[in-house]
């Protein structure tokens, strides 16, 4: 089993209820930012891998999302008749990953600075680790109200508390993906174990990011996108 992950894992089935009304006849993913739509924001930061596959999910107006995405050779798994939340959806998904850890990217942010599977693949350490998140201290976010996700210790392993938001990247291993017996679940159960066992560990993302999950971060992105000195 590989130790450096080979596929991307794009998460594009939400029905992206916080962005309504411009959700109202497309995916989130397709709502524009700047001109082009976010998915394909998503899709400039994995150029720099490049990785052997990528994948996205697909459960709300999936034919809208699966022609988009077939002209940039993006493979599809539809979610259906029930949406699988990110656990479940990522398990779906992994007869088109494969095996070993894979990157996962959330399609609903926009990032100012280096790649952030750039930044996790320079600190992924398999023997240590199973499972790396981008962690944004929350001076650095942008359209973000809340108080964060999580905190890092010395050795940058994660506890759930305020300062850092969780970006929506990483790297995790799939293998505990199997342990949980719904179809439908959330990442934070398999976060919660790998917890448990001193295996989650958070790296810090040195640019900015704006949360573009409603209305008012499309602008607030667009501005951090046109700002030449962040």
């Amino acid at each position: 089993m590989r130790d450096l992950p080979g596929s991307v894992m794009l998460f594009a089935a939400g029905f992206g209820a916080r962005m309504r009304p411009l959700t109202d006849d497309r995916p989130k993913p397709l709502v524009d930012v700047a001109g082009r739509p976010l998915i394909d924001h998503a899709l400039d930061q994995i150029t720099g891998i490049p990785p052997e596959r990528i994948v996205a999910n697909l459960h709300y107006r999936p034919d809208q999302l699966a022609r988009h995405l077939a002209e940039r050779g993006v493979q599809t798994v539809l979610e259906h008749p029930e949406i699988l939340d990110t656990g479940g959806g990522l398990r779906n998904a992994l007869p088109q990953l494969g095996a070993g850890p894979v990157f996962t990217l959330n399609t609903d942010t926009i990032w100012k600075g280096p790649s952030p599977l750039d930044v996790l693949r320079a600190a992924w350490q398999p023997d240590i680790m199973d499972a790396l998140l981008i962690c944004v201290p929350l001076a650095q976010t942008h359209a973000y109200a809340g108080q964060g996700d999580f905190v890092l210790d010395a050795e940058n392993r994660l506890g759930r508390g305020a300062g850092h938001v969780y970006g929506g990247a990483q790297i995790i291993r799939t293998d505990r993906l199997a342990e949980i017996p719904e179809a439908a679940f959330s990442l934070n159960r398999i976060w919660d174990l790998m917890h448990a066992e001193g295996r989650l560990f958070g790296v810090r993302y040195p640019g900015r990011w704006c949360d573009v999950g409603h209305p008012a971060g499309i602008a607030a992105a667009e501005a951090l996108l046109a700002d030449p000195h962040v």
